[in-house]
């Protein structure tokens, strides 16, 4: 494990549970995150209903802020989609979000959580007990830190195009499919 995955890794115990593990696949390698239903098992099981949907494959970064977090999970890549089902916050304190903790972007009400979520890319301890944190980095944060967003403007050119999450699986359904999601 790098020392990234490893900070990343800090609030994180125990052996990951297939059920609740996620494989996040960036064109820069895989990410895996550990799904936390201890903290937010609404907000964990709604991800999970998504994923095997295969709602999040292909979608935008559409939010990068360096330093802070990288935000995906909107089909309409703006920011204001999302799958149209929103859970009831599950805000805590148990955990902290720091790199590598998994959140639930949400508007100003606290219950409009959906299908946008965010990777904090520094510590972000100040969002504690305000957003629903349901995951957690262990290991690829050195892919999530190449995650770009995009397109911008540059003298009135569009340059280039933001990264998207390839594909997302559930560690217990790869294993069930030989390996192949």
């Amino acid at each position: 494990m790098t020392a990234s995955a490893e900070a990343a890794h800090a609030q994180f115990t125990g052996k990951l549970d297939p059920e609740n593990t996620v494989y996040l696949d960036l064109k820069y390698g895989r990410v895996v995150i550990a799904l936390r239903p201890d903290l937010a098992p609404l907000t964990v099981a709604h991800i999970k209903k998504l994923i095997r949907e295969k709602f999040y494959d292909g979608l935008k970064f559409h939010r990068v802020i360096a330093g802070f977090m990288a935000q995906t999970g909107d089909p309409l890549g703006n920011g204001t989609g999302g799958s149209g089902q929103t859970v009831p916050a599950e805000f805590t304190r148990k955990a902290s979000f720091v790199r590598g903790a998994v959140g639930l972007a949400r508007a100003q009400d606290p219950n409009s959580g959906d299908s946008q979520f965010f990777i904090c890319l520094g510590d972000a301890t100040f969002l504690d007990g305000q957003y629903t944190l349901f995951g957690e980095v262990v290991s690829g944060m050195e892919f999530v830190d190449q995650i770009k967003t995009g397109p911008k403007q540059l003298n009135g050119m569009v340059q280039g195009q933001p990264d998207i999450i390839e594909k997302m699986r559930i560690m217990a359904d790869v294993e069930k499919a030989g390996g192949k999601p």
